[in-house]
Formats: structure tokens, C-alpha cells, sequence
């Protein structure tokens, strides 16, 4: 079974100038249940299909399968998502071994940006970059399965 660790934080500081690749993504929910969510996402060029599982007691770590699939499947699998897409641009930053996966929001999540770091176990220390803020791991309004049900704009 896969299983995804990551930290998500707040994003404080200026990131842009440290990011190596962008890419637009756009992205909704055919189950936004905890217990099993289920996406469908363009993401570049790229399209994709996730299930996950419900996340841990820290919220750290859950059950992730992905798999690719033609974009054109996926516009047709939004159009019977449930309501609310999420429409980003995901910004990939090294930081001292580390890659940080920096997402700025736009649409009824604009003004929010948030930036997840995998990791190998959930205890596994790491490099926090000055632009790393307040960290909201295991807070389920940042989950993106609940921003198209809350937006940032609503808070």
C-alpha cells in the first residue's frame, strides 16, 4: 500500500526567487469524503486520477494511489466532479535536500499559498526555508478536498 508522509505550512516569505519548475494544475473531486477521496487533475500536460485514504491522527500520513490518465478523460470526469474546482499553480523549490511543493491559489482560493514537504517518516527532521511560516499539518480546511467546499475566500 502507498503511503504519502508530508508537512504543509503556511507560506510567509518570498519563495520565487528559489523555485526550479511551475506548473498550472486544475483539479476536482469526484469523492471528497474523508475516509476516501477521489481527484481528478490536469496538471501541465498531464492527467491524472488519486484516490486517498483518511490521513492519520497527526494528519501526516495516508493512503495515496495515482494513476495517469488521458486529459481528456479528466475534462470529462470535472464535469461531473462535485461543485467547487481547484485551480493552482504548484512551484517546486529545493531547499538543502529537500523539495518543497509551493501552491498559490487562485479563483476563490486566491490570496492563499501553502507549501508541502514529503517526507521519508514522519519524525524525519528537515531544512525549513525562511519563507516557511505557520505549519497547518493534519488542519483539514487547507486540504483541497475542502477548499472547494470552504474557500479561502469564505474565512
Amino acid at each position: 500500500m502507498a503511503q504519502e508522509i508530508e508537512r504543509k505550512f503556511l507560506v510567509k516569505g518570498d519563495f520565487k526567487p528559489f523555485v526550479s519548475k511551475e506548473m498550472r494544475i486544475t483539479q476536482g473531486y469526484l469523492s471528497s469524503v474523508p475516509e476516501r477521496t477521489v481527484r481528478v487533475r490536469v496538471k501541465g500536460d498531464k492527467g491524472f486520477i488519486t484516490i486517498k485514504g483518511i490521513g492519520n491522527s497527526s494528519g501526516a500520513s495516508r493512503y495515496e494511489w495515482e494513476k495517469e490518465i488521458p486529459v481528456s478523460e479528466v475534462k470529462e470526469l470535472l464535469d461531473i466532479c462535485e461543485p467547487g474546482v481547484i485551480d493552482k499553480t504548484r512551484y517546486q523549490v529545493e531547499h538543502e535536500g529537500f523539495t518543497y511543493e509551493v501552491d498559490e491559489f487562485y479563483g476563490d482560493n486566491e490570496g492563499l499559498t501553502v507549501a508541502e514537504v514529503e517526507l521519508e517518516s514522519e519524525d524525519q527532521s528537515f531544512a525549513k526555508p525562511e519563507w516557511l511560516g505557520e505549519e497547518v499539518t493534519g488542519d483539514v480546511k487547507y486540504f483541497n478536498s475542502m477548499l472547494m467546499k470552504n474557500p479561502y475566500k469564505n474565512w
